[in-house]
């Protein structure tokens, strides 16, 4: 079993920064892919960015392109996202998700196996 914990959210407005964490324990040892996603009741959950184990490479959902961006610590078993260029429409709940495995699968939820309980960002104009 993995357990996620996330941390970093807070209010900002439009156009400021913040860092999300994301600590995992458990289970930790073996490759996997850790990713970020967003959920609302009126938009659903959305993949927002993924990083594998050895941080080969990232993917990014068109919308987060260019202002955020994700790393992790294997060191510290921490995912980061760096989000700047805040806009009120990236107000949401971002929930940490982690899958075994080697590289990452789409952002899609559903290949995903351990969740977080989330951290609000809120964004205003």
């Amino acid at each position: 079993q993995v357990q996620l914990a996330e941390s970093g959210g807070g209010s900002v407005q439009a156009g400021g920064s913040l860092r999300l964490s994301c600590v995992a324990s458990g289970y930790t040892d073996r490759p996997n892919c850790m990713a970020w996603f967003r959920q609302d009741p009126r938009k659903g959950r959305e993949g927002v960015a993924c990083i594998p184990s050895s941080s080969s490479r990232s993917y990014y959902a068109d919308s987060v392109k260019g202002r955020f961006t994700v790393s992790r610590d294997n060191a510290k078993n921490t995912m980061y996202l760096q989000m700047n260029s805040l806009k009120p429409e990236d107000t949401s709940d971002y929930v940490c998700a982690l899958v075994n495995g080697i590289g990452c699968p789409d952002l899609e939820e559903t290949y995903f196996t351990y969740w977080g309980q989330g951290t609000q960002v809120t964004v205003s104009s």
